[in-house]
């Protein structure tokens, strides 16, 4: 007994320790993993936020710093003069204006119409239900240039050039807004639906008092990409609109280097740039958690 007793406490202990080693020089690698993975991720971080930084760095330079080879990162004597020339010799805050009006309303009404029809589609049943919702999604597949000229012609036919219906009812309902409040919409219990019925509450109760607060995280999300593609639509606003008073914001700074003589300011394009992606990046900040998980919560069902 004693013989077995001490050939095998060795061979435990040699097991022990090359176990430990195995487990320490698995944690190196997990941390090596761990190291060259977070390199890489803040590697393509700054690569993209590099163009941001220059626009923005840009946009305080005169006009030789801007087209100063080699480029200077810094500028070596910042200047407001652009914003100055941005704000006082263009019609900014009219542009301004008019993007925050069409913004606002597409923001406020773009998600309750989706909402209202992703409840329908989540939620109800009615003949053809499922070939009308994939008609919906086969919109996402159109390209918005093919359907500039037919709304073109429509808004000739309304006399609705130059005026905000042309730049807002395009965009107060979608496909993508539509399968989005629909897939989030779908993940809801429908025994709060049937409780709310026993109790004796109408659909748009249901729809307003149960169904949008549940969906906050999806709204959110919705937002956030209503915001973005209001904000930022150039093409459709450049089609509609011939008036300076009635230009948005992009529509605007992108004609506003034809105003200018000989050469073009870099500067005050810069300048115009950074002051249009502020808001968006405020928003972005803003609702970014509810983003993230409305994003992930859309697609846990079909």
């Amino acid at each position: 007994m004693s013989i077995r007793g001490e050939v095998s406490t060795p061979e435990l202990r040699i097991g022990a320790g090359q176990g430990t080693r195995s487990e320490r020089f698995n944690r190196v690698l997990e941390r090596a993993a761990s190291f060259v993975i977070y390199l890489v991720v803040v590697v393509f971080a700054l690569l993209s936020v590099f163009p941001f930084f220059w626009m923005f760095s840009t946009s305080f330079k005169d006009q030789l710093s801007s087209i100063a080879y080699p480029p200077q990162l810094i500028p070596p004597e910042p200047t407001l003069l652009n914003y100055e020339d941005l704000f006082t010799g263009f019609d900014y805050f009219l542009w301004l204006k008019n993007s925050v009006i069409v913004t606002g309303v597409v923001l406020v009404l773009g998600p309750l119409f989706n909402s209202m029809a992703g409840y329908v589609f989540a939620k109800k049943n009615f003949l053809f239900k499922n070939v009308l919702f994939v008609a919906i999604l086969g919109t996402l597949i159109i390209p918005e240039q093919v359907t500039i000229v037919p709304l073109f012609l429509i808004f000739a036919d309304w006399n609705l050039h130059n005026t905000y219906p042309a730049l807002i009812f395009p965009y107060l309902a979608g496909g993508f807004g539509v399968f989005l409040m629909r897939q989030y919409m779908s993940t809801i219990p429908d025994d709060l639906i049937d409780a709310a019925r026993i109790d004796g509450s109408g659909e748009f109760r249901i729809f307003w008092q149960i169904m949008l607060p549940l969906s906050k995280p999806a709204l959110a999300a919705l937002g956030v990409f209503t915001f973005l593609g209001s904000w930022n639509n150039f093409l459709l606003p450049l089609i509609v609109t011939t008036e300076s008073e009635m230009r948005t914001l992009p529509v605007g700074l992108a004609v506003m280097d034809g105003h200018m003589e000989f050469q073009t300011r870099w500067g005050l394009i810069m300048a115009g740039g950074t002051v249009m992606f502020a808001p968006a990046l405020v928003v972005y900040v803003a609702f970014q958690r509810y983003f993230v998980q409305g994003i992930a919560l859309t697609g846990l069902k079909g």
